[in-house]
């Protein structure tokens, strides 16, 4: 049987399960999982439905039936095919805990995606990255400036093909232009001390202050610095016996988990973009 998951958002009305399930029902595909969400704030209805198509089956019928259900429903969807693995382009800097974490995962089948390659503005994690078999490229901010570094890391979009961007602590800010080119397409992770904390050393300043919670944050990068629709966000607790080095080693543990998080429910189509906010189907 193969495998797709359909999304989907609209107007929340009567009938509209209904509708998506006799399209499956009519076609021999069975539902394997389902989960739907209305909000009441902004009246829209979300989905996600797995199932499995018989061999054989027409994507493009498949699609073609869901495309006449959208004007009368109001609906923005996609239907994905799971035998494709999301082809991801991880961005970094000098830290390479989110990275290793990213590639031991994928590695070892506990992310269902295919990393084509690593772009940095610092040559330090190239070893760490050729280790695993992936291509890298070392992308600093030549006589061109940023346009012209941000140009080069679109050109690597295009020719890996890469479906997903992830900052897995690339240390720039992006520009809106290269924002408004992949919408819903960047995933970015930072501490959760936003807006406290700002700069250069922030958990040397919230060791000053003796916070008691340390967090992090991955979000969908938008012109908006660091204020993108959230993912997933992990905290961990801490004390008066903690030093500013241990709530680092703290901060990279959460920061490699909500990291890991998102990257998976992306990749599985499970998250739905509501706004300034996420639907996330866990």
């Amino acid at each position: 049987m193969d495998p797709y998951v359909l999304t989907l958002s609209c107007p929340d009305r009567p009938g509209i399960v209904a509708a998506v399930s006799g399209v499956l029902a009519d076609r021999g595909c069975n539902i394997v999982e389902s989960q739907q969400f209305g909000d009441p704030d902004s009246g829209t209805f979300f989905m996600r439905v797995q199932f499995t198509a018989r061999p054989g089956t027409d994507a493009d019928e498949l699609r073609g039936a869901f495309a006449s259900l959208a004007p009368d429903l109001g609906l923005e969807w996609r239907l994905h095919d799971l035998s494709e693995r999301p082809r991801v382009l991880i961005m970094v800097s000098k830290g390479g805990h989110c990275l290793n974490d990213l590639l031991y995962r994928q590695r070892s089948g506990l992310l269902d995606i295919d990393v084509v390659a690593v772009a940095s503005n610092h040559p330090d994690l190239r070893p760490l990255t050729q280790s695993y078999g992936i291509d890298y490229h070392h992308l600093p901010a030549g006589p061109g400036g940023k346009a012209a570094q941000e140009a080069e890391i679109l050109a690597l979009v295009e020719h890996y093909r890469a479906d997903l961007v992830v900052l897995a602590r690339y240390m720039q800010i992006l520009s809106d232009d290269f924002c408004a080119k992949l919408p819903g397409a960047i995933i970015n992770i930072h501490h959760s001390f936003l807006p406290s904390f700002k700069g250069a050393r922030p958990y040397h300043r919230a060791h000053e202050r003796g916070v008691k919670l340390i967090g992090a944050t991955a979000h969908y990068v938008t012109a908006d610095l660091d204020e993108g629709p959230i993912i997933e966000q992990e905290v961990a607790r801490v004390d008066h016996t903690h030093s500013p080095e241990d709530l680092v080693a703290v901060g990279r543990d959460v920061e490699c988990l909500a990291l890991a998080r998102a990257v998976r429910w992306h990749a599985e189509h499970r998250v739905l973009l509501n706004g300034d906010r996420t639907v996330v189907f866990r």
